[in-house]
C-alpha cells in the first residue's frame, strides 16, 4: 500500500502546512455531530434535521467552537468510540434525518427544440427548471415562458414532489407567454448579456461582478479537453458496467496498452512494454513546445507587461451586432398602446442595414419606421417572433452565423467563467477597448437603482437596514436553518456592498446631492438609495483632540473592526449598522445603514447609552447593560465605571464611545465602535506615564499623527494565551511548592534516608481535599493576581479601552486603574519583545515567505503587529542577507505606503477634468528616469498653439498656478522628499534614497512589482502595454496610459460558520493520515460552502484546491486535475488573475498534468507562473526557486537539458543565498543540477554537484540516511562515467579515431523518476507503509493525543477546582484558543 504523506524538513521541501484552529474539532453542542451532519446534506441542500430544544445553537463564540476532549474523541470516533459515550449521545441528541428521495427523470418539450430528458430531485423547485432551460445552449435566449404539466401552470416556488401525478418519464411543456414591458426590458437585457457572454469587457470595466480567468487560454484548451475526454470515458465505463468503488479517474488511461499512463516502479517490467513506451513517449516528448518566452528566462532584466493579458492574442470573434439600442420614438403613443407596443428598438446589423423594432406584447416584429418618420406598421411580410434573437437571425445571416459560434464557444467555456462573482473584482491593467453602443449600460448609468433592483415587485428602494437586520433575526436551530439564515444574509451584505460602492463614487463624481449643502465641501453628507455616506474629514472638529482629519480618515477602518468583532459574536437583540469602507479617488466614504428614524431627531435625544462629548456627559440604559454584559468576556472589555456631569458615575460596558440607539422598530443598536480594542500606547504618549524599559530602549512611546490607535484583535488573542501559560505554570509551582513544604514539614528527609522509600511515604500522606482545595484557591488567587485577572478566583483578561482616555474622568480605586494601565502596558511590551521576533524567526525559518506587501501586511497582522512597526521591524533585519527578502518588501510597502499619503492629498485637489493628467504626471514623478516630466494641462488641450504659447508665458511671469492645477507643479525632486519625510514620520524609517533609480540600484527593486502594487492600492487602471521606466528622453506615461479610477473597498463579510467547522475539521483529520475522511469532510464543506456563498467564492477555491492536493495523493490524477483547474478559475476570478495564492494554484495545477503526462500544458502553466511571479516580486525571491526547479525537472524529461540547466541554476543560485549553502534545499538543488549535467554527458561538472550533495547529506543526516547513501551510489556512478569517458578520450589522442570507443551508459531520465523529484520539490513523498505501518502510526498518534487532552484536562481541574463551573468553561475556551 502506497500512502502520501507531507514531505519532512530535511527534504527541502516546501510543504504546505494546514495547521488546525481552535475551531477545528467536532461538537455536539448544536445536537448533530459532523458526521451525522454529513448524512444530511444533498446537492440541493433542502434536507431536514430536526433537534431536540437541548440541542438549540448557542451564541456567540460557543456556537461553533468545541473543547479538545471533544475534538480528540469526535476525530477518532470510528475507532474508539465506548458505547457508554454512544448512549450518552443518544440521550442527549434526537436526530431525524429525512433522506432524500432518488433522482428521477422528465421530458421537457420546448418551442423549436426536438424534447430532451432532464434529471431532476423532488426537493428542487420549479424555478430550477426555469434556470435550466435559461443554461442550455438551444433554449438560452428565451426568457418569457411557463411550465405547463397536463395543461396546468406550475408555480416557480412549488418543490417537484407537490405537483400531482408528476413521475419518471412525465412530460412537461415550455409555453410561450405574452410580454409585458418589464418583461420585454428583461429579455433585451438578457440579449445584451448572451452578445457580451465570451468577451472580456464588463471584467475590465469592473461592471456586474465580472471578472478575469486566464487559465483556459493559457493552455489553449488543453486541460479542458482532458477533462471531457475523461468524462466520456468515465461515462462509458460506467455505463457499461464498471463500479465506481474500484476505478479511479485515470482508470481509462491506466491500462498496460497506454503509453502515456502513469507506471509503478516496478522492477518485473518487461521489456516489450519499456520498448513500447520509450517509443510512445519520445512520440510526445517531440510534440511538446519547450521554448519559455524570452521575458521569463533566468537573466532577462526587463519585465514586460503585455503578457499579463494573453487574451490580446486570441482571434477576435466576428461582431454579431453593430448596435442595439432603444429606439428614439420611446414611448408608443397611447394609440399604439392599445395594439400591444410597448417600446421599440433601433438595430444596425453587420451587413450596416438599419432596422426599427417592435416589441410588443406577441413578441418582436419589424416595423416601417426610420429615423425620420414614425410608422409602427410592420413591414411587407413581417413576422411576429416570441424571441428578439430569433427575429435577429432572421434579418440577418451574418448575425445568425455569428451569434451561432459566439454560443458554442460561450458554451465550451467552463461554468466557473461565467457566473458573477459576490464582490466585484477590478484589474489594475487593460487593453485598449472599444466604446461601442450598449443600450443596458446606457440605461444602468441613469439610474438609481442597481440592476435587477428595478424589477423586485411592491418596492422602489430597498431598505438595506430592514434586510440586514431581519436576516439576522431568522432561526438558527437547526442545519437547514442555519444555512438558510448564513446564506440570506451573505446575500444582502453583498448586495448592500454593491450599492454603497457605487453610491460612494456617485457621492466624489458629484452625482448625489448633499442633505447639507450649504456646509464646506469636506462637511457635507449624503443619503442615497438608503444609505447614509460620510467623508473622511473632521467635521465640527469632531476629532479635533486625536489628530484631527488623520484621526478622521482613520477611524472608519477601526469602526469597521469593531462592527466585524460584535457582529462575530452575533449576539440576539444587538444590531450593529451595516458599514463599508470606500477608498476612490483619494477620498475616504464611509456607507452606512440608516437606523429607522435617526434623522427625525437630535442625535443627542437619540443616543441613549453613551457619551457624545468625549466623557463630558454620559448615558446608560438597561436593556443595553444586559445585552453588552454578554459580549464582554468574549470580547475581552473591562467593565468601567466614569464620573458623569449630569448622571455621577456611570457604568459602561463597552467603550466610550460606543453608542446605543433605540430605533423605531424598537430594535437596538450600536455604532461608533472605533475603540472597541485597547489602545496602543507605544504610539500614545501620555503625561506621568512610563513605558516598560524593553519599549523606551525601542524608542517608544512614538508620537502618531493621531491618538486612534488600537491593538489588533490577533494581538489580544495571543497576549491572553501567554498570561493564560503563565498562569497555570504558576499555579502548578505555588501548588507543588505547598504540597512540598507540607510533606518536608510531616518528615523531613535526612541525608541517610532512601529517597525513594522517601517519596513513596510522602505520597501515602496526601494531604486531605479539604486542604487540597484552600492551596488550590490560594493557588489561583495568587496566579490571578500576578497576570492581572479580572477575577481573582479564576483566569479572565480584560481590558479597559478607556483607561487612557485623556477626558474621561474614572470612577475607581486608584491601584486598580493602575493595573487596568500596566495590563495594557504589558500589551504593548508583548508586540515588542515577543511578537516581532516571532515574525522575524519565522522568516528565517522560511514558515513565512511573503512575496509582495499585501502578504506582509497579511502575515504581520496573524501575529497582531500593526504595519505602524514596520520600520523597526525592516532595522532589525536590515544586515540579514537571508532575509533580503523581507528586508526588500518592507522597504517597498513603506515607500508605497508613503507615497500613498501624498497621492491622497494630492488627487483631492484635481479637478475632474485634470484626473487621468495629475495621475499620469504623478506615476511619471514617482517612477519615470526622465528626471522633467511635463503634463499636458486640460485647458490647453482646446485651444491653437500660439495661445498655449501666450498662456504658458502668462503664467510663468506671474508665478501664479491655480489651486486646481497646483498638480501641474510636481517634480521627481519633490516628490521624493516628501515620501523620505513621510516614512520617517509615520514609519520612524529614512529610506536614504532620492530618485526611483537609486532606490532599484541600492535594493533591486522591480519597477514593475512596485507599479502593480501602487496601482491595487490606490485603484488605478493602467493601459497594458510595456511602459519605458528607464528612458531619459521621454516619461513613461501620458493620460491616455490611465484608463479607469476604480474602488478600493473594506468591508465585514458574514461567514458560514458550519462550512467552517467542516473545512477545519477535514484539514485535522488529513494531518492524522485519515485522507479518505479528510476528503469527504472537504467535500460536505465544499457542498455547505457553496449553499451559503454560491458556487464562486474564495472559501471555496481552497476546498477545491485540498480535493485535489487528496485525489492527486491517491492516485486520481485526472479528479485532480479537474479540481485543481476549478480552485484556478475561482481563485484568478475572486482573489486576482496575478495574486500570489493563485500563482501558486498554477503550479500546483502544473504537477498534477505532468502525472497525467500532459506536458505542454504543465510548461505552459509554469511559465505564466514564473512572469506572474517576475511581475509580482521579481527573479530574486526563495518562492521564486520552487518554479524555477518545476520548470527544470520538467524541461529534463523531455530531455531539454540546455534549457533545463538555465532554470535549475538559479533556483540553486537562490536557495544558496537565502537557505545557506550547507542547507538541504542547496544538497536538492545540487543533485538536480548533477542530474541535469550527467544526460548531458558532461560528467565531471555533474561530479562536482554531486560531491557537494553528498557532503551536505553526510553533514547535516549521516552516513547511514538513505539520502547520503542515494547520492553516495549516485556519486560512484557518475565517477566510472567520468573515468570511462576520460579513457575514452585519451585513447583517442592516442590512437586517432580507429580507437574502439566503449558506449558511454547515458539514460534518458523516466518521467516516473522526474515525477518522484517535483513531488519533492513540491512537499509530498509517497512512503511505501504496510497497512499495519499505517495503523501503527494512527495509534501513535492517537495515543499522543489522548496523553495530551488528558493533561490538559488535569492542568484545569488543578487550577479550577476551587471556582465554580463557569470558571471551568472559562477556562476550557482559553486553552482551546492557546492550542
Amino acid at each position: 500500500m502506497t500512502n502520501a504523506v507531507k514531505a519532512p524538513e530535511e527534504e527541502g521541501s516546501t510543504t504546505e502546512v494546514v495547521k488546525p484552529t481552535e475551531e477545528n474539532s467536532n461538537s455536539s453542542e448544536n445536537g448533530i455531530e459532523i458526521n451525522d451532519i454529513s448524512e444530511t446534506i444533498a446537492h440541493s441542500g433542502v434536507q431536514r434535521v430536526k433537534c431536540n430544544g437541548d440541542s438549540a445553537r448557542q451564541e456567540s463564540d460557543d456556537s461553533a467552537i468545541h473543547s479538545d476532549d471533544d475534538a480528540a474523541q469526535i476525530a477518532n470516533q470510528n475507532s474508539d468510540k465506548t458505547e457508554e459515550k454512544v448512549e450518552t449521545e443518544k440521550k442527549d441528541q434526537e436526530v431525524i434525518i429525512t433522506v432524500q428521495d432518488n433522482l428521477f427523470t422528465i421530458k421537457i418539450n420546448a418551442p423549436g427544440v426536438e424534447v430532451f430528458e432532464a434529471q431532476v430531485s423532488p426537493q428542487e423547485m420549479v424555478q430550477e427548471l426555469h434556470q435550466l432551460l435559461m443554461d442550455r445552449e438551444d433554449t438560452c435566449h428565451r426568457t418569457c415562458f411557463s411550465l405547463q404539466y397536463n395543461g396546468i401552470p406550475l408555480d416557480n416556488f412549488s418543490e417537484l414532489k407537490s405537483i400531482e401525478g408528476l413521475k419518471e418519464g412525465s412530460e412537461i411543456k415550455v409555453i410561450e407567454e405574452p410580454y409585458s414591458v418589464r418583461e420585454a426590458r428583461l429579455h433585451v437585457r438578457h440579449v445584451r448579456e448572451l452578445l457580451h457572454s465570451v468577451d472580456y469587457v464588463d471584467a475590465y470595466n469592473g461592471a456586474d461582478c465580472s471578472s478575469l480567468s486566464y487559465v483556459n487560454i493559457v493552455t489553449d484548451g488543453d486541460v479542458t479537453a482532458v477533462l471531457q475526454r475523461h468524462a466520456s470515458t468515465e461515462l462509458n465505463s460506467t455505463s457499461s458496467g464498471s463500479t465506481s468503488g474500484n476505478s479511479t479517474p485515470d482508470s481509462p488511461t491506466s491500462s498496460p496498452t497506454d503509453p502515456m499512463a502513469p507506471k509503478p516502479a516496478t522492477n518485473g517490467e518487461g521489456s516489450g512494454k519499456r520498448k513500447k513506451q520509450t517509443r510512445s513517449l519520445d512520440q510526445l516528448i517531440s510534440s511538446v513546445d519547450c521554448t519559455p518566452p524570452d521575458c521569463i528566462m533566468p537573466g532577462y532584466k526587463e519585465c514586460l507587461l503585455t503578457p499579463m493579458h494573453p487574451v490580446l492574442k486570441e482571434p477576435k470573434l466576428n461582431v454579431c451586432l453593430k448596435v442595439l439600442t432603444m429606439s428614439m420614438w420611446n414611448p408608443p403613443p397611447g394609440n399604439r398602446k392599445l395594439h400591444g407596443d410597448l417600446l421599440y428598438l433601433y438595430a444596425v446589423t453587420s451587413e450596416q442595414k438599419r432596422f426599427h423594432i417592435t416589441a410588443s406584447s406577441r413578441g418582436f416584429y419589424v416595423n416601417q419606421s426610420d429615423m425620420e418618420t414614425f410608422n409602427p406598421k410592420p413591414i411587407q411580410g413581417a413576422h411576429v417572433y416570441h424571441c428578439l434573437i430569433d427575429l435577429l437571425g432572421n434579418i440577418s445571416p451574418v448575425f445568425k452565423r455569428n451569434f451561432t459560434a459566439l454560443n458554442k464557444k460561450r458554451f465550451g467555456r467552463h461554468p466557473y467563467e461565467r457566473i458573477a462573482t459576490p464582490f466585484q473584482v477590478q484589474s489594475w491593467s487593460a487593453p485598449a477597448l472599444e466604446h461601442n453602443v450598449d443600450l443596458v449600460r446606457a440605461e444602468d448609468s441613469y439610474s438609481s437603482r442597481l440592476l435587477f433592483e428595478e424589477h423586485i415587485p411592491g418596492q422602489q428602494t430597498r431598505d438595506w437596514n430592514e434586510e440586514l437586520s431581519s436576516t439576522r433575526e431568522l432561526p438558527k436551530t437547526t442545519l437547514p436553518e442555519r444555512l438558510l439564515r448564513e446564506r440570506a444574509m451573505f446575500k444582502v451584505h453583498s448586495d448592500f456592498v454593491a450599492a454603497a460602492t457605487r453610491g460612494a463614487m456617485m457621492v466624489i463624481d458629484g452625482n448625489v446631492m448633499a442633505i447639507n449643502p450649504g456646509d464646506a465641501k469636506n462637511m457635507r453628507m449624503y443619503i442615497w438609495n438608503n444609505i447614509f455616506f460620510s467623508l473622511g474629514f473632521d467635521v465640527r472638529d469632531h476629532y479635533k483632540n486625536f489628530g484631527g482629519n488623520h484621526a478622521a480618515f482613520y477611524a472608519p477602518c477601526c469602526d469597521l473592526n469593531g462592527v466585524k468583532a460584535y457582529g462575530m459574536l452575533d449576539t440576539e437583540g444587538l444590531y450593529t449598522l451595516g458599514t463599508v469602507v470606500v477608498d476612490y479617488r483619494g477620498f475616504r466614504v464611509t456607507a452606512q445603514s440608516i437606523i429607522p428614524g435617526i434623522l427625525e431627531r437630535e442625535q443627542e435625544h437619540s443616543v441613549v447609552y453613551g457619551s457624545i462629548d468625549f466623557g463630558k456627559t454620559a448615558q446608560t440604559h438597561e436593556k443595553y447593560v444586559e445585552l453588552l454584559e454578554k459580549t464582554t468576556k468574549q470580547l475581552h472589555v473591562f467593565p468601567h465605571c466614569i464620573k458623569s456631569e449630569e448622571k455621577g458615575s456611570v457604568k459602561l460596558y463597552s467603550s466610550l464611545e460606543c453608542k446605543g440607539i433605540i430605533g423605531n422598530d424598537q430594535r437596538h443598536y450600536i455604532l461608533d465602535l472605533l475603540r472597541t480594542f485597547p489602545p496602543d500606547v507605544n504610539f500614545l504618549p501620555l503625561e506621568g506615564e512610563e513605558l516598560p524599559e524593553e519599549c523606551k530602549r525601542m524608542g517608544f512611546p512614538k508620537k502618531h499623527r493621531h491618538r486612534l490607535s488600537t491593538l489588533r484583535p490577533e494581538l489580544v488573542e495571543v497576549f491572553i494565551d501567554h498570561l493564560y501559560v503563565v498562569f497555570m505554570r504558576h499555579c502548578a509551582s505555588q501548588i507543588v511548592n505547598v504540597r512540598n513544604k507540607a510533606t518536608a514539614e510531616q518528615k523531613p528527609i535526612t541525608d541517610g534516608d532512601n529517597v525513594e522509600g522517601s517519596v513513596a511515604k510522602s505520597e501515602d500522606t496526601k494531604p486531605d481535599a479539604e486542604q487540597m482545595a484552600k492551596w488550590q484557591q490560594e493557588a489561583v488567587r495568587s496566579a490571578a493576581k500576578l497576570v492581572g485577572s479580572y477575577s481573582d478566583t479564576e483566569f479572565d483578561i480584560r481590558f479597559n479601552p478607556d483607561i487612557f482616555s485623556p477626558d474621561v474622568e474614572h470612577d475607581g480605586p486608584p491601584e486598580e486603574l493602575e493595573k487596568q494601565k500596566e495590563l495594557i502596558k504589558q500589551a504593548a511590551r508583548f508586540i515588542l519583545t515577543n511578537q516581532i521576533p516571532t515574525f522575524v524567526k519565522d522568516c528565517l525559518e522560511h514558515t513565512a515567505m511573503p512575496t509582495d506587501g499585501a502578504l506582509l501586511s497579511d502575515a504581520l497582522h496573524e501575529r497582531g503587529i500593526n504595519v505602524r512597526y514596520l520600520g523597526k521591524i525592516i532595522k532589525l533585519i536590515e544586515k540579514t542577507q537571508s532575509l533580503e527578502h523581507i528586508h526588500r518588501i518592507g522597504l517597498m510597502e513603506i515607500v508605497l505606503r508613503s507615497t500613498k499619503h501624498i497621492m491622497r492629498n494630492y488627487l483631492q485637489n484635481v479637478d475632474q477634468c485634470s484626473v487621468s493628467s495629475a495621475v499620469s504626471h504623478f506615476l511619471n514623478c514617482f517612477l519615470g528616469s526622465f528626471p522633467t516630466p511635463v503634463p499636458n494641462l486640460p485647458e490647453e488641450e482646446l485651444i491653437s498653439n500660439k495661445k498655449k504659447k501666450r498662456a504658458r508665458k502668462q503664467r510663468a511671469q506671474s508665478g501664479v498656478v491655480s489651486q486646481g492645477a497646483a498638480w501641474h507643479i510636481l517634480t521627481p525632486e519633490a516628490l521624493w522628499e516628501q515620501i523620505e519625510t513621510e516614512s520617517s514620520e509615520y514609519y520612524d524609517f529614512k529610506t536614504k534614497v532620492k530618485s526611483i533609480d537609486d532606490l532599484v540600484e541600492k535594493h533591486s527593486v522591480h519597477k514593475v512589482a512596485l507599479l502593480r502594487r501602487f496601482c491595487i492600492t490606490m485603484g488605478i487602471q493602467l493601459l497594458v502595454k510595456d511602459y519605458a521606466f528607464d528612458s531619459r528622453h521621454k516619461s513613461p506615461f501620458t493620460e491616455e496610459d490611465v484608463t479607469n479610477l476604480y474602488p478600493v473597498i473594506k468591508h465585514a463579510p458574514p461567514r458560514a460558520s458550519d462550512a467552517y467547522q467542516f473545512y477545519t475539521s477535514a484539514q485535522s483529520k488529513v494531518q492524522q493520515g485519515y485522507l479518505k475522511e479528510g476528503f469527504e469532510l472537504f467535500s460536505e464543506a465544499l457542498n455547505l460552502f457553496n449553499n451559503v456563498y454560491g458556487a464562486v467564492h474564495g472559501e471555496i477555491a481552497a476546498c477545491y484546491r485540498h480535493i485535489a492536493r487528496l485525489n492527486y495523493m491517491m492516485g486520481e490524477h485526472a479528479d485532480a486535475i479537474t479540481n485543481q483547474q476549478k480552485a484556478v478559475i475561482l481563485s484568478e476570478r475572486v482573489l486576482g488573475i496575478d495574486n500570489v495564492t493563485t500563482i501558486m494554484d498554477y503550479i500546483s495545477l502544473a504537477l498534477y498534468c505532468f502525472a497525467y503526462r500532459k506536458i505542454s500544458a504543465a510548461l505552459k502553466l509554469l511559465y505564466r507562473a514564473r512572469y506572474l511571479f517576475l511581475c509580482v516580486h521579481g527573479n530574486d525571491h526563495p518562492e521564486i526557486s520552487l518554479v524555477n526547479s518545476n520548470i527544470g525537472l520538467v524541461l529534463h524529461g523531455v530531455q531539454e537539458y540546455d534549457l533545463s540547466l538555465r532554470f535549475l541554476e538559479e533556483a540553486l543560485k537562490i536557495n544558496v543565498k537565502y537557505h545557506g549553502q550547507k542547507s538541504l534545499k542547496a544538497a536538492l538543488s545540487h543533485h538536480l543540477v548533477a542530474r541535469a549535467y550527467s544526460c548531458k554527458g558532461e560528467f565531471r561538472s555533474a561530479l562536482n554537484h554531486e560531491k557537494e550533495t553528498y557532503k551536505l547529506y553526510k553533514s547535516q543526516l549521516g552516513e547511514e540516511h538513505d539520502k547520503t547513501k542515494e547520492s553516495g551510489e549516485c556519486l560512484r556512478h557518475l565517477t566510472e562515467q567520468a573515468v570511462t569517458l576520460q579513457r575514452t578520450m585519451n585513447e583517442i589522442y592516442k590512437n586517432g579515431s580507429t580507437a574502439t570507443i566503449p558506449p558511454l551508459q547515458i539514460t534518458p531520465p523516466s518521467m516516473h523518476s522526474v515525477l518522484d523529484l517535483m513531488n519533492v520539490i513540491n512537499g509530498i513523498i509517497f512512503i511505501p507503509l504496510s497497512q499495519k505501518d499505517l495503523e501503527a502510526i494512527r495509534h501513535e498518534v492517537h495515543r499522543q493525543q489522548v496523553e495530551n487532552s488528558k493533561l490538559v484536562a488535569l492542568a484545569t481541574k488543578t487550577t479550577t477546582s476551587a471556582t465554580t463551573a463557569m470558571t471551568v468553561q472559562n477556562m476550557k475556551e482559553v486553552d482551546c484558543g492557546l492550542d
